[in-house]
């Protein structure tokens, strides 16, 4: 039986490295409300029916006031959403969280597959949705990287291999499919054909493995990673890190 020695002892980085929020790192412009005006009125929100909660001000006062909200909350489909009730914000929001997951790397062996899952959570607002890349490069010890799956294949111990999936899978069982928070009446989060077939795995550094077509409640991405190597992959401490990058689309 062959093996090698995984470093540091097991603990390699999956997508913790860094995380890239597009608006930030390309530029984003600010998003606003739209206002109607005219010379003597204008209108912060088109509203509908006798429910809505607005501040109104003079020189010295302010209030803020509300009719019942006959129906508040989100409703949507893949390329379109709506927010129901008071006034909403104007605010646009990005939200991304790591989740470390769960290792079982250690000392490679080329009769067992070595696995990592990492969670990314985003959530998005007043957008026009966003995509999910990973960045990085195999496990690589003094010059020499593990090989990749160019195109989904399935997990073959003794041969060495390098990929990632988002879904579930029971060969290695590892992974679960992408869920949406609450549910999928609010949350549109998809993810890419290729990294969604289950016990097929891959990786091409900047793949767009998920994306979104609108505004979005939460989706939990989990990412797994699997590591083979064959009789022939030079024994070394390997490692790598990866990044989760997530760009809005306005």
């Amino acid at each position: 039986m062959h093996k090698r020695r995984l470093w540091p002892y097991g603990t390699l980085t999956l997508l913790a490295a860094f995380l890239v929020i597009g608006g930030i790192l390309y530029g984003m412009g600010s998003a606003y409300a739209v206002t109607s005006t005219s010379p003597h009125y204008q209108v912060t929100e088109t509203q509908f029916n006798a429910s809505s909660s607005q501040q109104s001000c003079s020189g010295q006062y302010c209030a803020k006031a509300s009719i019942g909200d006959t129906s508040i909350g989100m409703a949507g489909s893949e390329s379109h959403t709506a927010q129901f009730g008071s006034i909403t914000k104007s605010d646009p929001l990005l939200e991304v969280i790591v989740d470390p997951g769960v290792s079982n790397l250690g000392t490679l062996s080329t009769e067992t597959t070595a696995t990592k899952t990492t969670t990314v959570k985003v959530r998005n607002y007043l957008s026009g949705g966003y995509t999910l890349q990973i960045m990085g490069d195999p496990p690589k010890y003094s010059g020499h990287s593990l090989a990749t799956n160019s195109e989904p294949a399935a997990s073959i111990p003794g041969t060495e291999q390098f990929g990632i999936n988002v879904t579930g899978n029971t060969t290695p069982n590892v992974g679960k499919v992408a869920e949406q928070v609450p549910s999928d009446t609010v949350s549109f989060g998809i993810v890419d054909t290729k990294y969604r077939q289950a016990n097929m795995f891959l990786f091409h550094s900047g793949d767009v493995v998920a994306k979104s077509a609108t505004s979005s409640g939460q989706t939990n991405y989990t990412v797994s990673m699997i590591l083979n190597i064959s009789s022939a992959t030079p024994a070394g401490h390997y490692s790598g890190d990866f990044s989760a990058v997530v760009i809005p689309a306005y």
